[in-house]
């Protein structure tokens, strides 16, 4: 086999896969939540402000008081709208990660996924996976001294966003800074500044209805994004869960 033919067939794989992301995760994870039984279905764990796992017994979450809540903050989105995410998208499930508009390397991939994911999670036949509905896209950027609103309404057209669905964030710096290390327990550095001076993670956080995080996945990587998406479904069908 030529490099040029392993190349393809390389190419073409991620491709494959990046469909089955994108179209298959909703359909086969709602068949198999209707088929099996909701509780037996491996829950994502919870994690520990120092973002530590938390602890299963008997194949479930043990629950404890220590698992960190999430605190607010106050943002900028794409179309102007100044948004509370706790209380602006209360009861939904979002879906983290963090980036800045002329970021000529991570980013672009990253975000790429973020739209794969919201692919994945559009509206179906019967409505049980309407991204909208229960689950939000959050793309924060760490460089809001220029990724004002219209910025981010250019990027966020470029990856054809639904702007109601999938929100593109600017803000306070400390702020945003202080959310990811703190809240989310992110390494997010500031640095000196231009465009390629960005210390930033590829991380992709959920966050569950309560404000707990639940996952953290390599945001350019497909099988991770995968079970991001797969996590996602399972928090989906979590509704109702007492701790």
């Amino acid at each position: 086999m030529t490099n040029k033919t392993s190349v393809k067939r390389n190419i073409l794989f991620k491709v494959l896969v990046a469909i089955a992301v994108a179209f298959l995760v909703p359909l086969s994870f709602f068949v198999l939540a209707k088929v099996g039984k909701k509780d037996k279905l491996p829950m994502p764990g919870y994690y520990l402000k120092d973002g530590v796992d938390s602890v299963t017994v008997d194949g479930k979450v043990k629950y404890d008081t220590l698992y960190h809540h999430v605190g607010d903050i106050q943002l900028t989105n794409q179309l102007g709208r100044t948004v509370s995410l706790n209380k602006d998208l209360k009861d939904k499930i979002l879906v983290v990660n963090f980036f800045f508009a002329r970021c000529p390397s991570v980013c672009p991939k990253l975000s790429g996924n973020m739209h794969l994911l919201q692919q994945a999670f559009r509206k179906d036949p019967k409505k049980e996976f309407e991204i909208g509905k229960e689950i939000q896209l959050v793309s924060i950027t760490v460089d809001p001294a220029h990724d004002s609103f219209p910025v981010l309404r250019a990027y966020a057209d470029r990856y054809n966003a639904d702007h109601d669905k999938w929100w593109f964030l600017t803000g306070n710096r400390d702020s945003i800074y202080n959310y990811a290390r703190n809240e989310l327990a992110l390494a997010v550095q500031p640095t000196t500044g231009g465009a390629d001076d960005f210390i930033h993670t590829q991380k992709i956080v959920i966050l569950d209805r309560e404000r707990h995080v639940r996952g953290y996945y390599d945001g350019l990587d497909t099988a991770a994004v995968n079970s991001c998406a797969e996590d996602v479904v399972k928090l989906v069908l979590e509704k109702g869960t007492k701790k």
